[in-house]
C-alpha cells in the first residue's frame, strides 16, 4: 500500500529531524511520483485503521465462506 509505505518513510524521516519539504524532495517526490498536496493527502490517512478494517472484512469474508463450504 503506497500510503503505507510514504508514512512509513516519513516517520522514519521525520524521527531523524528532517523537515516536511526535505523527505518530500529527497525521498518521496522521485521514488512515488506524487505531487507535494498528494503527499500531505496521504500522511493525512489513518493507514493503520484502514489496514485493519481491510484485514477485518478479509477475515469476515473467509468465514462466511468456510460456513458455506460443505
Amino acid at each position: 500500500m503506497r500510503v503505507k509505505r510514504v508514512n512509513e518513510i516519513y516517520i522514519k524521516q521525520r524521527e531523524k529531524g528532517y523537515s516536511n519539504e526535505f523527505i518530500f524532495k529527497e525521498y518521496i517526490r522521485d521514488q512515488f511520483y506524487i505531487s507535494r498536496s498528494t503527499f500531505y493527502n496521504y500522511l493525512a490517512v489513518p493507514y493503520q485503521a484502514e489496514l485493519k478494517r481491510m484485514k477485518e472484512e478479509e477475515r469476515e469474508r473467509k468465514h462466511k465462506t468456510e460456513k458455506n463450504t460443505p
